[in-house]
């Protein structure tokens, strides 16, 4: 297996960057309609894409996971955060972090902001993230749902 390596996600990643989304939520055993009612956000045309400032990490042959980033004041916005459930574990979201991180300051951000799926909060805080708040997130059958609202300035080892 090659090292894994970040690239910008072209149109032709839409499928994989898709099926990645819907894996790793699925992974968490959320309740179908769930899944169902989420599976628009978590599917990406071609066209989506190129429009989208999205990274993949790669070992040449298989996506491990991406993230999309999209700008703000004073910190840019970590919209998308995945990672395929059978390479989870190996450090490709803490590399993918990292990089966001990087190209939200390059860009003049402070750090990124999060909201974050409830089972992903640990990992956030693990990384240096600070919960500052909670966002309504409701969804079929529980329509109080909330998410954590993370904000990461620096990586901690």
């Amino acid at each position: 297996m090659a090292p894994w390596s970040i690239r910008r996600a072209v149109a032709a990643d839409a499928d994989d960057l898709s099926a990645t989304a819907q894996a790793a939520k699925r992974h968490w055993g959320y309740p179908e309609p769930w899944l169902v009612a989420w599976r628009p956000t978590l599917t990406f045309a071609a066209e989506q894409v190129e429009t989208l400032l999205a990274y993949a990490i790669e070992d040449g042959a298989l996506v491990g996971g991406f993230y999309v980033l999209v700008p703000g004041t004073p910190r840019w916005t970590l919209d998308h955060l995945w990672v395929r459930p059978e390479v989870m574990g190996q450090g490709l979201g803490r590399q993918l972090v990292a990089h966001a991180l990087i190209r939200a300051r390059e860009a003049g951000a402070v750090g990124l902001e999060i909201e974050a799926d409830p089972n992903a909060e640990s990992f956030y805080r693990h990384l240096g993230g600070r919960r500052v708040s909670e966002v309504a997130a409701p969804v079929t059958g529980a329509p109080e749902r909330r998410l954590p609202l993370l904000v990461l300035d620096e990586i901690v080892d």
